[in-house]
């Protein structure tokens, strides 16, 4: 089965690819990206001397880039997806997360192959209480979350006017290795290594549900091969935290890997004011997933986390290539006025 995976050389779907490609001998897999600032061929850089994989540079954008490729299946990853990026400027979210999406549905369309869709927890919204099934409505509040749903829509738009054989999945907070260091976990990590300040946004009470990206990895996998075409899945692992446990844990595990003094590393907690727009909580239901294709998560958090800590400490340099000029402006016009 040949399978084009698209952002394939960013955090989830790199970690997919390598699951694909052990889980299954007879795949092979046609890597589509852009290599913007968050994709990173290095993260696959052992699986290309593999015979099944292949690397094409490519926009989804561009309705010619896969002129000529034959494959059976799309897994759309791609996807700009940062929330505090969305915020100073939502036209590149606009462009790859609705037009690119839209692009691939026509290819699906055309080619009649099976689309599978990646989404997030985030087009949901926020909810107080209970927990947000596959039947809640979309109520995103971000502008990243806004492109995902209106994404979401033009799939189940192509399954009902066009019969595509396209599925959705929506998950939680990924977290491992891979991830690009401007994302929470990562960002803390590298932080308390270097004795920066950490920055957590208002009270660092807001929930978020996390899981190990390997099991969401194989959650996508068992949509794909297992899931009913024009279904959507909720991909989530149970596991509910205030945003400062997370963090506490973080800085915990860093400063006893590394042998730091645990109250100075945990003094870098720096609280700045919150993020506009900020959703207080995200909790989805997993029960259908579980339920239909026997899908169940396989990492706990401490375990997890633990992993993750010891995988950017060992792979110093994987990151410090990225952590450069163009991630460090970034960094600095979000926080370094904040932490003056």
């Amino acid at each position: 089965m040949k399978l084009l995976v698209t952002g394939g050389a960013g955090f989830i779907a790199s970690n997919y690819i390598r699951h694909a490609l052990t889980a299954h001998p007879d795949c092979h897999i046609i890597n589509l990206d852009k290599l913007t600032y968050a994709g990173n061929l290095e993260n696959l850089r052992d699986m290309e001397s593999s015979g099944r994989y292949t690397f094409i540079k490519g926009d989804i954008c561009d309705k010619n880039a896969l002129d000529g490729v034959e494959f059976d299946a799309i897994l759309n990853f791609a996807a700009e997806s940062h929330v505090d990026r969305s915020i100073l400027d939502a036209s590149p979210f606009l462009q790859t997360n609705i037009i690119g999406t839209y692009n691939l549905l026509e290819i699906a369309r055309q080619r009649d192959c099976v689309f599978l869709h990646v989404s997030t927890d985030e087009v949901y919204g926020s909810i107080d209480g209970g927990f947000f099934t596959e039947e809640s409505p979309l109520m995103p509040n971000s502008p990243y979350a806004a492109s995902k749903a209106s994404s979401d829509m033009m799939v189940r738009a192509y399954v009902e006017t066009h019969k595509l054989k396209a599925m959705i999945t929506r998950c939680s907070n990924n977290y491992g290795p891979y991830q690009f260091p401007e994302k929470l976990i990562p960002l803390f990590i590298l932080n308390a290594m270097a004795g920066k300040p950490v920055p957590v946004y208002g009270d660092g009470m807001n929930v978020r549900d996390w899981i190990y990206v390997l099991d969401h990895c194989k959650a996508v996998d068992d949509v794909l091969h297992k899931g009913t075409h024009g279904e959507v899945y909720n991909i989530g692992s149970r596991n509910e935290r205030p945003n400062i446990e997370v963090i506490t844990m973080l800085l915990e595990k860093v400063a006893a890997k590394l042998g730091l003094d645990k109250d100075k590393v945990m003094g870098l907690i720096t609280y700045v004011k919150d993020r506009k727009g900020h959703d207080r909580r995200y909790a989805i239901d997993p029960s259908k997933i579980e339920g239909q294709l026997g899908w169940r998560p396989e990492t706990g958090f401490e375990e997890g986390i633990t992993e993750t800590v010891e995988w950017y400490i060992s792979n110093k340099q994987w990151w410090e290539r990225i952590i450069s000029g163009e991630y460090m402006k970034y960094y600095d016009m979000q926080y370094g006025e904040r932490l003056k």
